[in-house]
């Protein structure tokens, strides 16, 4: 017999939610096998079972919040079909009292009995009760007999209800009628909330806004980008310019590099370049370390690497702690301008949007020219206006003159 407890999850993260077992009642598992996902505040970790056995009980249904430490499973010793024997002869026991047991018993009684008899998982348990379905009615796919979530959505999508139900309140009247969804915030998606929440509210943050000339990086990236790929497997894009031309412009303007302590200002020397990346769970900020030291193909590799993780759910919490500034891109929804919100006690973050051909005047002509707007959002208790105009123009010459950027890296 072994218990399936919560592990240490991250120094600072002491609870997360049950997003999904991988194994329900009397399913055999082997030792180091997966057994049930978690999701925490930021990235989400799968648990294995210490021992190999039979899952013989969940403790915590998918969607319940559970602590470090927490037992949420229990595995024992032999396989399915002997670890389901005892709860099948318990449950003929139970059925020769039932009949005695319901001459006194009221009917909703008799229901709950019936329903705590039938083996279910607690996500199906839970779905059952949140649908007003009796688990009894249910016929299960599982051989075992178990009812599973699948069942109870057939089941509640396949019967009409047999006699009409009391008219519900305005409020659930209003849900059921189909003009609303009710959905459930995920954990990630609270935990981004709660602190995008606090970043607007403490810190003094501003925009800036300016525009960049792409036609010459556009240029650059046609002519070199088959030799970029012969040479390093791996396809020339925008985000190494642009990191390139951060880390560049940090240098210059250290103090868009640094954070606040108390009282203290605490400029980095390192350059940890957050990219974020949308994922169906939210936003995260996967960190390109040390990206001063990087060239373009390591800037490009690393970044698809994170990239893939994040849409794959891998990403670990070392791969986003740390970070001293942020570069976002809403340009890839299309996104022509936007004032991004500071990435937690960061004082910087560039947006990139679409690149849209205007008119523009050079020199004395008007030529129809890749512009693009880029926004610098940041501190302003630590970050003055000269220094984030001065930052963004620096962003600016370097992307419009591409080869400076080729001949620092």
């Amino acid at each position: 017999m072994a218990d399936i407890i919560v592990p240490e999850l991250a120094e600072s993260i002491t609870e997360g939610t049950i997003a999904q077992w991988l194994k329900q009642p009397g399913d055999t598992v082997e030792k180091g096998e997966f057994i049930v996902e978690l999701e925490t505040d930021k990235v989400n970790v799968e648990v294995i079972s210490e021992e190999a056995g039979v899952v013989s009980e969940l403790l915590a249904a998918e969607g319940d919040t559970v602590q470090v430490g927490q037992v949420i499973a229990v595995v024992g010793a032999g396989s399915g079909a002997s670890s389901s024997a005892p709860a099948a002869q318990s449950e003929a026991k139970e059925e020769v009292k039932a009949p005695e047991a319901s001459k006194a018993a009221p009917v909703a009684e008799e229901t709950s009995t019936e329903q705590d008899r039938t083996i279910a998982s607690p996500a199906a348990r839970k779905l059952a009760r949140e649908k007003g379905i009796n688990l009894s009615e249910i016929s299960p796919v599982d051989p075992m007999g178990r009812v599973r979530v699948q069942d109870v959505s057939a089941h509640g999508s396949a019967k009409a209800p047999a006699k009409a139900a009391p008219a519900p309140a305005a409020s659930a009247a209003k849900e059921d009628d189909g003009r609303t969804t009710r959905e459930k915030m995920s954990r990630r998606r609270q935990t981004i909330a709660s602190r995008l929440l606090e970043v607007r509210q403490n810190t003094a943050m501003l925009t800036t806004f300016n525009e960049i000339d792409m036609t010459n990086v556009m240029a650059l990236r046609s002519r070199k980008k088959d030799q970029f790929f012969e040479e390093n497997d791996v396809r020339l894009g925008f985000m190494s310019f642009f990191t390139k031309a951060v880390v560049a412009a940090l240098k210059k303007y250290p103090y868009v590099n640094s954070q606040i302590d108390g009282t203290d200002i605490v400029k980095n020397n390192f350059f940890d370049i957050g990219i974020a990346v949308s994922t169906e769970g939210g936003l995260v900020v996967p960190i390109v370390r040390d990206a001063d030291r990087k060239n373009f193909a390591e800037i490009e590799a690393n970044i698809g690497e994170l990239a893939k993780k994040a849409r794959d759910n891998k990403l670990a919490l070392s791969d986003m702690s740390g970070g001293s500034f942020t570069i976002t891109n809403g340009g890839v929804f299309g996104s022509l301008m936007s004032t991004p919100i500071l990435n937690g006690t960061q004082v910087g973050i560039l947006g990139m949007h679409t690149i849209q051909k205007r008119p523009i005047a050079v020199g004395n002509e008007v030529e129809i020219r890749p512009m693009m707007y880029i926004a610098l959002s940041y501190d302003h208790r630590v970050i003055d206006g000269k220094d984030s105009v001065g930052f963004l123009k620096t962003v600016k010459e370097l992307l419009e003159n591409p080869e400076d950027l080729l001949l620092n890296s």
